[in-house]
C-alpha cells in the first residue's frame, strides 16, 4: 500500500512545526510539502539527503506535490479560501484551525460533497479532550446545572474555544430539557461568562497554559468535575495522525474526532 501524501498548511506556525516534525517519522505517511504565508520559496529538510518544498503559494504546492491530504492549522479567516482551492485539486482535508464560524463549517461540508472529496474538521484533536466531552455528555443526563471553564494560552484568538462551544452543544443535545439557569439579578453580569446552549462558559487566556477545560456539574449535596489538560502541543498529534489516516475512508464531511473513535 502506498504512503499517504500530506501537505501541511501553516507549516511555520507552532502547531505546524510540531506536526511537520512528527510526520517526518510517521510510517505510512509521507510529508511532501508545506505552505505558509510567511514562507519564501524554500525546502523543508527531511533528513541529511532529502527535503520537500515549502511556499506561500498554495496552488503551486498542490500542483507540484499532488498530495492526498492537506492538513490545515492556520487562521480562521484564511480557511475558506484554502478549502475552495484545495477541493478543486481533489485533495482531502483535515482541518484543525480553531475559531471557525458555523457558516464556515457548513460551507466546508457543502464544498466537500460538491467536489466528492473527504473533509474532516475537529474542535480538538487531543484524545483525552474528546473523552472529556463524551463524559460531559453522559453527565448531562443526570445533572440539571453545569458550567464550563476553559483555559488557553494568551495567543489564542477565539473565546470561548471551539472545544467549549462543542462541549456545550453536545451536553445540551443529550438532554430532553434545558439546563437550569442560576438566578439573575436583572443586571448585566459580565463576570458570569458567555452563555452557550444554556451553560455559562468562562474563558481564561494566560501565558503558561496550552489547552485546558473543565466541566463542573452541580447537584444537591455534590459536584462532579471532569477536566482535561493538554500540557504540550504534542498531545494533539495522535488525533491528527489518526484523522490523516482515516479521512479518505469517510466521503463528504465529518465533524469531531469522536466520529472516528466510535464514541
Amino acid at each position: 500500500m502506498s504512503n499517504i501524501r500530506v501537505v501541511v498548511n501553516g507549516a511555520l506556525g507552532k502547531m505546524g512545526q510540531t506536526l511537520v516534525a512528527a510526520l517526518k517519522q510517521e510510517e505510512g505517511i509521507e510529508l511532501v510539502g508545506g505552505i505558509d504565508v510567511r514562507a519564501s520559496e524554500g525546502r523543508i529538510p527531511l533528513d541529511a539527503s532529502r527535503s520537500v518544498p515549502i511556499s506561500s503559494n498554495l496552488e503551486s504546492i498542490l500542483t507540484s506535490t499532488r498530495p492526498d491530504v492537506l492538513a490545515d492549522f492556520t487562521a480562521p479567516t484564511a480557511v475558506m479560501t484554502t478549502v475552495r482551492t484545495t477541493v478543486k485539486h481533489g485533495v482531502n482535508l483535515v482541518i484543525g484551525t480553531t475559531g471557525l464560524k458555523s457558516e464556515d463549517i457548513a460551507g466546508i461540508g457543502k464544498l466537500a460533497k460538491e467536489n466528492n472529496i473527504c473533509a474532516f474538521v475537529a474542535p480538538n484533536f487531543a484524545l483525552g479532550a474528546v473523552l472529556m466531552m463524551a463524559m460531559a455528555k453522559l453527565g448531562s443526563k443526570y445533572f440539571d446545572t453545569a458550567e464550563i471553564i476553559e483555559l488557553h494560552h494568551d495567543q489564542k484568538l477565539d473565546a470561548p474555544s471551539g472545544t467549549a462551544l462543542a462541549t456545550a452543544r453536545m451536553m445540551a443535545e443529550a438532554r430532553n430539557k434545558p439546563f437550569a439557569r442560576p438566578k439573575e439579578s436583572g443586571e448585566l453580569q459580565p463576570s458570569r461568562g458567555t452563555v452557550a446552549n444554556g451553560i455559562n462558559v468562562h474563558s481564561v487566556r494566560l501565558p503558561g497554559y496550552v489547552a485546558h477545560q473543565e466541566v463542573i456539574f452541580g447537584g444537591v449535596g455534590q459536584t462532579l468535575t471532569i477536566r482535561h489538560d493538554s500540557t504540550g502541543r504534542d498531545s494533539f498529534l495522535p488525533g491528527i495522525i489518526l484523522a490523516i489516516r482515516e479521512v479518505q475512508k469517510h466521503k463528504g464531511f465529518t465533524y469531531g474526532l469522536d466520529q472516528l473513535l466510535g464514541l
